[in-house]
């Protein structure tokens, strides 16, 4: 009896432990924070319904922009490109129309369909269309061939860090904020960066000066603080990827360079933005600035070899 008592102790126990590990895997984890960067073992997929206004039709690139409501327990209310998995889907929308549409969400991709025109815009917890306000400094467009202008940003380890202190290496510069939570934006850009990562740290003879930078929009919220836990999450060296945050007209003047805009409207902390990777060679010049998030990490790989080996 005493050994069955202890069986059945063993069993209790391993029985709790699979059920918490259930729980932990099943529960919504609402911030990039709680987010785990590597992809899980079961996949999942999130469906939501949702409403909002077209703003602009992109069939041959099968996406659609829409400002779109606020969908509770996963993204704040903004303007946002999604995927159309079948351009049927768009027929006789145009920008302006209020419609209904069904979004899901995996692990790596996400997609709206089910897209159905209403009679009327949707009037909840939708973003307003006045223009935000922004912190600007006159600049000027930076285009393949111009050096790089020195900004001072803080990285995720609370240090200092100058823009022209990386000249001699390899750049590659993106944008997100930590509290994206859509696949193929902000969480994209870091996984591929991860992935970068890793194929340059292993590539055999593959140069050593190269650094990656991300940089947030969202410096309010994202402090070096939570900055950290972030990269952790995607096992980012702090020897070759810094995450970086900084005062609000210096990250804006650098964004606008580069052609990535972001706005946040006065409701909600949701930031409508589109997409930048700036590669920056070792003397310091933009050798190629790559829009939105179609570009694959060994595209990007091949980018940072050739940025590396720039130096007259």
């Amino acid at each position: 009896m005493k050994h069955f008592a202890v069986v059945m102790k063993s069993c209790f126990r391993f029985a709790v432990l699979v059920s918490l590990a259930f729980v932990a895997s099943c529960g919504k984890q609402s911030t990039a924070e709680s987010r785990n960067a590597s992809a899980p073992l079961q996949p999942t997929q999130q469906v939501f319904q949702v409403k909002g206004t077209i703003t602009q039709l992109q069939t041959a690139e099968k996406s659609v922009r829409i400002r779109h409501e606020t969908i509770p327990g996963y993204m704040d209310a903004m303007t946002m490109t999604f995927d159309v998995k079948d351009t049927n889907e768009l027929a006789g929308l145009a920008a302006g129309d209020a419609v209904a549409f069904r979004l899901t969400v995996t692990d790596k991709d996400g997609w709206v369909d089910q897209i159905k025109k209403l009679s009327a815009p949707p009037r909840t917890n939708t973003l307003p269309t006045t223009g935000p306000f922004r912190f600007v400094r006159d600049v000027e467009p930076l285009s393949v061939g111009d050096a790089l202008p020195d900004y001072h940003f803080t990285n995720q380890l609370g240090q200092a860090v100058s823009l022209h202190g990386f000249r001699g290496q390899a750049l590659a510069i993106t944008f997100i904020f930590t509290r994206c939570p859509f696949p193929t934006f902000c969480p994209l850009m870091s996984n591929n960066f991860r992935d970068v990562q890793e194929v340059l740290r292993k590539a055999p003879n593959a140069p050593t000066n190269w650094h990656m930078l991300t940089l947030t929009f969202d410096p309010q919220w994202d402090t070096p603080a939570r900055l950290k836990p972030y990269a952790e999450m995607y096992h980012a060296d702090p020897r070759h990827w810094s995450f970086l945050t900084g005062d609000l007209v210096d990250i804006t003047a650098l964004t606008e360079q580069v052609g990535q805009m972001f706005t946040r409207d006065a409701e909600g902390p949701g930031i409508n933005h589109n997409l930048r990777t700036v590669v920056v060679d070792a003397r310091g010049r933009v050798q190629n600035i790559i829009p939105e998030n179609k570009w694959k990490p060994d595209e990007l790989v091949a980018e940072i070899l050739k940025a590396a080996k720039a130096t007259q």
